[in-house]
């Protein structure tokens, strides 16, 4: 683990691993394409993506970034630690024919002090239960936001009900993702994160839950923050 840096070597081994599996809707990164039209309608209902700079920190094989671009995003900027996953989302989105993203391979503290203040949103999703010191993450995010912009968080609460639906069922029971994906430990609980933003000049102004529904297999936006939530903030 490269801890100095804010960056689990572990972690990026692991997704390098299965980096060309980023687009496959039924393969390893499923649940990511399922829930990504909900939290892409909760940052474009809160935030208003179109005209917007914006920036996706730890934003993979580009899922949501291309998404937020294809959504009318003036420009969207997707960094990650994992090479293979952004040379994925690069040839993915020029496929698409998506000329209003970009990636970079750059840290999101390192593009702190580079591009203070300079996007009008900025989005942090499913990440930060991946790095030894998310609240870093908060601050980082929180200094590249303008003044008037907003950021989200998403990430995985962490309690009994947490550990039973994505370790045991998710990665062992169901086989939704694969086995290991997910440290219990890293998980953050919603008041943890609270303060994280607090912490870093941010204001808590929405949460919301992301549920599954075993009957329907569908995921839906809910008040429940158990498991799965979504957090939107402003600088305060």
């Amino acid at each position: 683990m490269n801890a100095t840096h804010n960056v689990d070597d572990k972690e990026i081994a692991k997704f390098s691993q299965i980096a060309d599996k980023w687009w496959d809707k039924n393969g390893e990164f499923k649940p990511l394409h399922d829930i990504n039209p909900l939290r892409l309608g909760y940052i474009d209902r809160l935030g208003r993506l179109a005209g917007k700079q914006v920036l996706d920190v730890g934003c993979g094989g580009g899922i949501l970034s291309e998404s937020m671009a294809k959504r009318g995003a003036a420009h969207v900027t997707g960094i990650d630690m994992a090479e293979k996953s952004l040379q994925t989302a690069q040839a993915h989105a020029a496929r698409q024919g998506v000329s209003n993203a970009a990636y970079r391979c750059i840290r999101v503290e390192d593009l702190a002090e580079e591009m203070p203040h300079s996007f009008d949103i900025v989005t942090c999703m499913e990440m930060m239960e991946h790095v030894p010191n998310p609240s870093a993450i908060v601050k980082a995010c929180a200094k590249l936001v303008k003044p008037e912009g907003m950021v989200f968080f998403s990430t995985i609460n962490r309690n009994p009900k947490s550990y039973l639906h994505l370790i045991v069922g998710a990665e062992y029971v169901l086989n939704f993702v694969p086995k290991g994906t997910h440290d219990w430990q890293k998980f953050i609980t919603p008041a943890e994160l609270a303060r994280m933003c607090r912490q870093a000049g941010l204001d808590m102004v929405d949460g919301k839950g992301v549920k599954y529904n075993l009957l329907t297999k569908q995921y839906h936006v809910s008040d429940n923050t158990d498991v799965n939530y979504m957090i939107a903030c402003r600088p305060a």
